[in-house]
């Protein structure tokens, strides 16, 4: 036994000194980038929080088995890993001990007979195979050669995923192998409970020679395993813990991070600003968290398939973001650790280090980058919580502040903000016109709105911030006309700004062009706190979000809720009674700014589901998986000009419920897909009483007694 010790040993060292070594080199290239610290400082003070997300999302597996049968499977092969490195303990502990006294007849101290552990150690194994069956067959019936751009798996390093799944395989059986043998020459340390290893241990024959082939041959498969997974994707098994661990609470959305330079926030009046720095404009401008993206990526193509952009024919994969990424980090990543030093580099190599990151023969095209809607699927659907949208920001920001290189058309809306405070460019005064007409259209009895002049009244509970889209879109104008007729009618005391409120800066921010967007945001800042404004409620997704999640990193710290969230509290208090019957068959479309970025789902449901008459129907894809309208991430200004429209992908899906009307809680999201809904009755694909309303204006329907 002692030559089986000495071979085991030797293999052992010399592949943790490749591991080794890898980690090493996987550690510098992470850390060549800025630093990081307000993921590590977050990490420290709520220590509670990453406890709980490593003990949901990692140990828990909850966002993988939303996937099923998949999840489930790769529940229990993460979960062999983890049960299986006893085996390895008894393992290891055998040749020594085989090698000391001439017996293996190990076992760990205290539990290492316990007839459970045993009985868990093989169930989680054949568990392991039955996993393994799963995802080969999961592969082939989802194979790119068959299913295309509809495969999840398009794109991804299909051989590596395939070899892995082989090395797993030879681990088990070796470890039934081993335990068999053990068992039949009486070493193992089980009298029961291994029901496999036991089994197996009754019809192999007494050989101590197979016996030791069989340790090193399930010794040395998981040391050339170890090897090929820090040299793969499935480097995943070391890193995934750790990106969820310094990943943006709760989910990586909401609001955008800061722009940092060296892992500072961005003050633009600083007179040492460099502004050649402002975003990532190379690889090496990637935080280590960045880099942790990059190495947790499993390729599995979850945000894939889920993508608004990708399942529209656009080149944007969210997966291929991370892995393009990633590929041309560890091209280049010898003389990314060298520093500037690149004499000795080729030209192949000068040239690759000279390729832009964004670029028309860059590492990311231009349209993949301009394609994302800041939806936020991606990052939902993510089981190790990369954060695609916080690339795509940083890379747009780069782009718009130093390279000026953005679609012709958002320049207009850039344009607009800055001159007149609104992307339509119109007049700030125009803001309060929807009062007067409020004030006229309400049965002949119209009330007033309270119009802030410097203080908040002292009577008064919330700011109503209508919006650029509330104020001065006019089908946006009918939600908020609604929604201050409900908060009337419930006896809500609320005032608004009128011509003293400006863009919440939300487009510019998805943008890219952050000095703007801080720009705007501290104007609303300093109006709202010398109004003495503490509570808000907000019809747009896109302000509720920057009010509620962006504002507090500039100094805005206020209470902020949806009008959904706030009527949705009225209804249930009694204050606003939903009485008129609307005999319809709705669907409602989640806007991706107040569901996903924000988790609410229930509240304009709750509200559609208290209208007498209301029949709900839900499209297929919904809630945490709904379909973008095709508006975020500064999209509603800029053309569609490649694949499919988004808004006429999401209408088509709201068809297949032959509803009499679409509900939505969003003003762009009613413009995307009341234009959508347009296009097809022209084209006699919906019919003409079709049309898209907010959740607000069917409970005013209802509220009010026809007259």
């Amino acid at each position: 036994m002692l030559w089986v010790a000495i071979i085991g040993l030797v293999m052992t060292v010399l592949a943790v000194a490749v591991a080794g070594r890898r980690a090493l080199f996987l550690y510098k290239l992470a850390t060549v980038g800025p630093p990081a610290p307000e993921r590590l400082e977050y990490a420290r003070t709520h220590a509670g929080e990453e406890i709980k997300a490593q003990l949901v999302e990692v140990f828990g597996q909850k966002k993988l088995l939303k996937w099923t049968p998949s999840g489930v499977a790769h529940f229990f092969v993460m979960w062999a890993f983890f049960i299986l490195l006893t085996v390895y303990v008894e393992a290891y502990g055998a040749i020594v001990q085989g090698a000391i006294t001439g017996r293996p007849d190990f076992h760990i101290p205290l539990i290492g007979q316990w007839a459970v552990l045993g009985f868990l150690q093989d169930f989680i194994a054949v568990a392991c195979l039955l996993g393994l069956v799963a995802f080969a067959a999961i592969r082939i019936k989802n194979s790119p050669k068959t299913l295309g751009r509809g495969s999840r798996f398009t794109g991804s390093h299909l051989g590596g995923a395939w070899l892995v799944l082989f090395m797993i395989f030879n681990i088990i059986w070796t470890l039934f192998l081993a335990r068999g043998a053990a068992a039949a020459n009486g070493n193992s340390p089980y009298s029961s409970g291994a029901f496999v290893s036991l089994a197996l241990g009754d019809v192999l024959p007494r050989s101590s020679l197979l016996e030791e082939i069989a340790l090193l041959l399930h010794i040395g498969f998981m040391l050339v395993f170890l090897v090929i997974v820090v040299n793969s994707k499935h480097l995943h098994i070391f890193t995934a813990p750790l990106n969820v661990l310094f990943s943006r609470r709760p989910d990586g959305l909401g609001g955008a991070p800061e722009l940092r330079v060296d892992g500072k926030p961005v003050d633009f009046e600083d007179e040492d600003l460099d502004a050649e720095r402002l975003g990532r404009g190379k690889i090496g401008d990637t935080t280590w968290k960045g880099f942790l993206d990059f190495y947790s990526c499993t390729e599995c193509g979850r945000c894939q398939s889920q993508c608004p952009a990708w399942n529209t024919d656009k080149p944007l994969s969210p997966k291929m973001l991370i892995l393009d990424q990633r590929d041309h980090a560890f091209k280049v990543a010898p003389y990314l650790l060298a520093g500037a030093d690149t004499s000795h580099a080729d030209t192949d190599v000068l040239a690759l280090l000279e390729k832009p990151l964004v670029g028309e023969d860059g590492v990311i095209h231009p349209d993949v980058l301009w394609s994302c809607t800041n939806c936020g699927a991606c990052v939902e659907q993510c089981p190790v919580d990369i954060e695609h949208i916080d690339h795509i920001l940083d890379m747009r920001r780069y782009q718009v502040m130093v390279e000026s290189s953005f679609p012709s058309e958002a320049g207009v809306m850039v344009k607009n903000l800055e001159n007149k405070g609104n992307p339509w460019g119109m007049s700030e005064m125009k803001r309060a016109d929807w009062i007067e007409e409020l004030a006229t259209s309400v049965d002949g009895q119209g009330f007033e709105v309270q119009l802030i002049d410097e203080k908040m009244p002292e009577d008064t509970e919330y700011l109503f911030w209508v919006g650029c889209a509330g104020a001065l879109e006019d089908r946006a104008k009918k939600t908020t006309k609604a929604v201050a007729e409900l908060l009337h009618i419930a006896g809500v005391k609320f005032a608004v700004l009128g011509p003293m409120e400006a863009c919440s800066g939300d487009p510019a921010r998805r943008l890219g062009m952050e000095y703007l967007f801080n720009m705007l945001a501290q104007q609303n800042i300093e109006t709202l706190n010398e109004a003495g404004v503490k509570k808000i409620v907000a019809t747009c997704p896109h302000c509720f979000n920057t009010l509620a999640n962006e504002y507090p990193q500039l100094g805005g710290t206020y209470e902020v809720v949806h009008h959904t969230q706030l009527l949705a509290k009225l209804v249930d208090e009694g204050k606003l009674t939903p009485i008129t019957p609307i005999e319809e068959k709705i669907t409602y479309h989640d806007p991706c700014f107040l569901g996903r970025h924000n988790k609410v789902y229930s509240q304009p449901r709750d509200i559609m589901s208290k209208v007498p008459g209301v029949q709900t129907q839900e499209m297929h894809r919904h809630k945490d998986r709904g379909f973008c309208c095709g508006a975020g991430g500064a999209r509603m200004w800029m053309e569609e000009r490649i694949g499919k429209r988004i808004n006429t992908e999401r209408v088509d899906e709201a068809l297949t419920t032959n509803p009499d009307t679409v509900s939505t809680a969003c003003p762009f999201c009613m413009v995307m897909l009341g234009d959508a809904i347009n296009e097809k009755k022209n084209n006699g694909e919906a019919k003409e009483s079709l049309e898209v309303v907010d959740v607000a204006q069917l409970l005013i329907k209802s509220v009010k007694t026809p007259t």
